[in-house]
């Protein structure tokens, strides 16, 4: 657990600087609306910006003020240091208005030789989806010519299906949760999927491997309650460690470095970069998307079915109005089902808010009984 923990807390890790060294160009993202296929299919390496939970970031406030969210501040001021600097190239998605503030400062201040923008649609109707296949193409076209390359179907084709592959083996790890005994924890996981974003396919599928194949010799976690974890973009694997210490082990989650990444709803037949499009805008359960709170409480719902947790912890992140708003309509429509809810707004990063956040997941674990 530790390796694997330490691994996701390194920016440019030992698989970047080995790609770096091969003459592979990294491009950063930050919306799970950005296929990473397209990437793969084209050689280069996608790698997912994080915030690390950065809690200084003077420099970034400087360009987006503190009455916006403290991860995108944090991915800011990680990009103004200097720690991104691998990046051969940036791509944008209108995730939220902090998120274009974070991308559009970042480029502004410390430009980048390619700098795309996916314009996400925010409905899953014919007119969005049709619109979605265009901008994955300007994405393609735009990867083509700067960096010399051509994309071709067989080349999505084979991405796709190695994707395909390595979500199911993650999935079988995330869902090993689901049963009687709990072998590995919420913190770990959290770590897992950062890597997702940080590793190669190849190298990414085989450290999946060795986790699968280690784990019936794991030891069971004793644990106090389960519990279902949901809210803001967070890649905070020490917070949700903490939390676990306190015997509260996190069988399921519903965040976008979570359980969101899970793409269940298999596109209808077509050309790869329409697949593409289905595949992830009809699995983007985030409350950007608009008239589908619907769809993502029966995500919930499902989520809450399979993996049993006695209690559901919502955080959202101080200034994040779209989970903000969503949490509170998730806390009453769970209550009224007899789901037990702690809604927690939280700074991002804050070591020095742990106490008060341990305080209430304390009371909250004796609510439950445990």
């Amino acid at each position: 657990m530790e390796n694997i923990i330490k691994l996701a807390g390194e920016l440019p890790n030992d698989y970047v600087r080995e790609a770096k060294e091969r003459g592979v160009k990294v491009i950063g993202y930050a919306c799970l609306a950005t296929p990473r296929e397209i990437f793969d299919a084209a050689g280069l390496f996608p790698y997912r910006i994080r915030g690390m939970s950065v809690t200084r970031t003077e420099m970034a406030d400087a360009y987006l003020s503190r009455f916006n969210c403290g991860f995108c501040r944090s991915c800011l001021q990680l990009a103004l240091e200097g720690s991104y600097d691998f990046f051969d190239g940036l791509v944008e998605t209108n995730g939220c208005d902090h998120l274009r503030g974070m991308f559009e400062n970042w480029q502004y201040a410390h430009p980048q030789d390619f700098f795309h923008y996916i314009r996400v649609p925010h409905l899953t109707n014919q007119d969005s989806m049709d619109w979605f296949v265009e901008e994955l193409g300007l994405l393609k076209d735009a990867l083509e010519k700067h960096f010399d390359l051509r994309i071709t179907d067989a080349e999505l084709e084979s991405a796709m299906q190695e994707q395909r592959e390595i979500s199911g083996k993650l999935r079988l790890i995330y869902e090993s949760r689901w049963g009687k005994e709990v072998k590995i924890g919420g913190g770990e996981i959290l770590a897992l999927m950062a890597l997702e974003g940080s590793m190669l396919p190849e190298s990414f599928s085989s450290l999946l491997d060795d986790i699968a194949a280690g784990m019936p010799a794991r030891p069971p976690l004793p644990h106090r309650a389960r519990l279902m974890l949901g809210g803001s973009a967070t890649d905070e694997v020490e917070l949700v460690a903490e939390l676990e210490a306190m015997g509260g082990v996190v069988v399921a989650d519903t965040f976008c470095f979570g359980g969101r990444i899970f793409r269940l709803e298999e596109p209808p037949p077509g050309p790869p970069l329409e697949r593409l499009a289905h595949l992830y805008l009809n699995n983007l359960m985030c409350p950007r998307m608009f008239d589908d709170y619907a769809r993502r409480k029966a995500f919930i719902d499902r989520l809450i079915e399979e993996s049993r947790p006695d209690g559901v912890v919502l955080f959202h992140n101080k200034f994040c109005d779209l989970h903000g708003v969503e949490n509170v309509k998730l806390r009453m429509d769970l209550e009224k089902q007899g789901v037990p809810v702690l809604t927690l707004e939280k700074e991002y990063g804050a070591a020095a808010d742990i106490g008060r956040l341990k305080t209430r997941v304390q009371a909250f674990l004796e609510r439950l009984g445990k």
